[in-house]
């Protein structure tokens, strides 16, 4: 017999609980961190937690360092003017500060920390790729590759895009306490294909403008409960945030959609889960995991079961997490995918870019719920292209049986969870080569004698 009884799991392919809320909250047009549309999505996630049943609703705020975005220009000098100043060619980096500089434009690759070694970036405009090649071993952050060209000294920094009409990347590269050290822009890749080309032909010039403004604000986060009053509980999260430049329908739209169907599900069942869940659904993920680090910094972690945090969840109905080395958690997810006969591909790697790192990285056992991506990178996601109609509702009742059976396992009474320690994580995040990008990103949060701090990141 399978984890969920067959007429809910009825109930869960016919709903559309998720996709009326997923409909609400692109319709919002702006979940920026901190400003108006994030104040209406928290409140839309409150509404939908009290109208499927769960307790104990709750919005939380907290202060961040807020950004709004004005405008932005690159001028570029090569034979002749060309000047890159629509939405579609280039987009300030949130966290970004205004400014206005002239340099010589250079290209650094892939942004590899190789590629900072062969090329003096000092004085320069620097340029590098949102890919990361297949085969090297981690992830490359676009946060690693500004932290890096700012280090070398470089006035400017520009992102571009590696996938074909996807539009120009945004996302954070601001720090915990406010705006990065040099202004920085995304560009489409139609763009940075015409200025490496421009690069590799002689000296090339650029001017930078950015206008923005940066200035506190107040995020939410938004929380309920379903199941015992237990002494631990299993935190159910995704974050409700999204760039101002599209939708935020993948990101992170779905992640929050399917934590509200999660806890109606949980809600609906027969037998309720031996632990109780937490549904929380966090504010400013984007701009640097604020409202994940305020909750895990108010909260005793020893309360906490374990943490499962959906992002990235919409490009598929095969469901992909990850570990984070805690196996026990993964073994859940492998019954669950033998029990429903459907793949669940399970990894065990760190990743230290999204809500469940504040946790992890205090040894909590930590898991990231995904979906399968067709093709490398975040595709239309952090770009204008995050929209409505890139998505299937087929997909998010897939992922909604799956993820909300996975849950019921890891709140089984008798299922052990157990949490790590400071210094196994950080010893699984150095042996799997993220410290130096860390560093390099600001975002290394294991210095003093074992201790964890708030720092900024995002996935």
């Amino acid at each position: 017999m399978t984890t969920l009884h067959t007429n809910l799991v009825g109930d869960a392919y016919t709903s559309t609980h998720h996709w009326d809320l997923l409909c609400d909250l692109v319709d919002l047009d702006n979940r920026m961190a901190g400003q108006e549309g994030e104040v209406e999505g928290a409140e839309l996630v409150k509404d939908a937690f009290e109208t499927h049943g769960l307790r104990e609703v709750a919005i939380n705020e907290f202060g961040i360092p807020g950004w709004w975005r004005e405008s932005s220009s690159l001028t570029v000098e090569h034979d002749r003017t060309h000047e890159f100043d629509a939405q579609h060619e280039t987009v300030a980096l949130p966290g970004t500060p205004s400014g206005d500089v002239d340099a010589e434009l250079v290209d650094v690759g892939y942004g590899l920390p190789k590629d900072f070694e062969e090329v003096d970036v000092a004085g320069k405009l620097v340029m590098a790729s949102s890919m990361t090649p297949d085969d090297y071993g981690r992830w490359i952050h676009r946060a690693e590759k500004y932290g890096a060209a700012a280090r070398g000294g470089a006035v400017g920094f520009l992102f571009r895009n590696h996938l074909d009409g996807n539009l120009p990347p945004t996302g954070s590269i601001g720090k915990e306490d406010g705006p990065g050290d040099i202004p920085a822009v995304g560009v489409s890749k139609e763009v940075g294909d015409r200025l490496v080309r421009y690069c590799g032909s002689g000296e090339t010039t650029a001017r930078l403008t950015v206008n923005c403004r940066n200035e506190p604000a107040t995020s939410r986060n938004i929380e309920a409960v379903v199941g015992p009053d237990t002494d631990e509980e299993v935190l159910v999260t995704a974050h409700v945030d999204a760039h101002d430049v599209g939708e935020g329908a993948n990101d992170n739209g779905v992640g929050t959609v399917l934590v509200a169907e999660i806890g109606r599900l949980l809600v609906e069942m027969e037998d309720d889960p031996e632990t109780r869940v937490r549904c929380l659904v966090f504010g400013s993920e984007e701009v640097g995991l604020f409202g994940a680090y305020h909750w895990a910094e108010t909260h005793d972690m020893d309360a906490v079961k374990c943490i499962f945090n959906m992002d990235g969840a919409g490009y598929s109905r095969t469901a992909d997490v990850y570990t984070h080395g805690f196996d026990p958690m993964g073994e859940a997810f492998a019954e669950v995918s033998e029990e429903f006969d459907v793949p669940v591909e399970i990894h065990d790697g760190i990743r230290p870019h999204s809500d469940h790192w504040p946790f992890v990285q205090k040894g909590v056992a930590g898991m990231q719920g995904r979906s399968i991506a067709g093709e490398s990178g975040r595709g239309w996601g952090h770009t204008h292209g995050d929209t409505l109609d890139k998505l299937d509702v087929r997909d998010l009742r897939d992922l909604a049986v799956v993820f909300t059976a996975g849950v019921y396992k890891l709140a089984e009474a008798d299922r052990e969870l157990p949490h790590k320690s400071v210094a196994e994580i950080r010893e699984a995040t150095v042996e799997q080569g993220f410290e130096p990008g860390m560093r390099n990103s600001g975002t290394w949060p294991f210095d003093g004698e074992g201790q964890t701090t708030a720092a900024e990141a995002d996935r």
